[in-house]
């Protein structure tokens, strides 16, 4: 059974480690922030000017004044702080971020994304994403591992122009868990049900398969 969003952006937050700064881009990135571990402390920046965002607001308590990057309205924790988007990408391109996790339509085997325009069609511009992806110390990707017509996303190559160059390192979606390696992308999890013959099938670059591939533990 192929993972849902919700799904996708839990085993994410598996990835968090106590004490990392962490940018979240758009889409379902967002949604990491509403399942970050017990016990584990860190600190979500976004580049509009906020540093200790919480999770998303109870329905009917949203403040509209509190908005993230994709201008979805957010809560801040106690000791949040806000400053211009000039500070904010001081951080960003200071290297100050741990950990981003960002939206892709297409990511290469070696690691180049894809994830702002798709040429013919009206983009509203790239954001920080070539900030982000220059800068970050790790970059985790979440998407579909296919597009609308079920076409691989993990490519060869990537066909749609380019946010960064071998900088994901490890890519989360509704059929697997893979990390980048100067080989290709290595399977390490699958979604529950889901047979290694289908991933095969759905990824267009070189795939690695290294003994027992476990199932991704996640919540229905």
């Amino acid at each position: 059974m192929a993972l849902d969003k919700f799904q996708i952006a839990q085993r994410i937050a598996k990835e968090l480690k106590d004490g990392y700064y962490v940018n979240l881009g758009i889409g379902i990135p967002t949604l990491v922030a509403n399942y970050i571990p017990a016990g584990i402390n860190v600190v979500l920046q976004s580049e509009n000017g906020l540093l200790g965002m919480g999770p998303f607001p109870i329905e009917g308590e949203e403040d509209p004044d509190l908005i993230n990057a994709g201008k979805q309205t957010i809560t801040t924790v106690p000791g949040s702080v806000f400053f211009d988007s000039a500070t904010s990408f001081g951080m960003i391109r200071s290297g100050k971020v741990d950990l981003t996790v960002l939206g892709a339509m297409e990511v290469s085997e070696n690691g180049d994304i894809a994830n702002w325009k798709i040429p013919g069609k009206m983009v509203k511009g790239m954001g920080g994403a070539m900030d982000l992806v220059a800068s970050a110390k790790n970059i985790i990707v979440a998407m579909m591992h296919t597009n609308p017509k079920g076409e691989s996303k993990l490519l060869p190559k990537c066909d749609l122009p380019l946010t960064g160059i071998n900088c994901v390192k490890k890519i989360v979606t509704d059929l697997a868990v893979l990390s980048v390696t100067p080989e290709g992308f290595k399977l390490l999890e699958r979604a529950p049900g889901v047979s290694i013959d289908e991933i095969k099938q759905k990824t267009a670059g070189k795939l690695i398969i290294e003994g027992e591939v476990p199932e991704i533990e996640c919540n229905s």
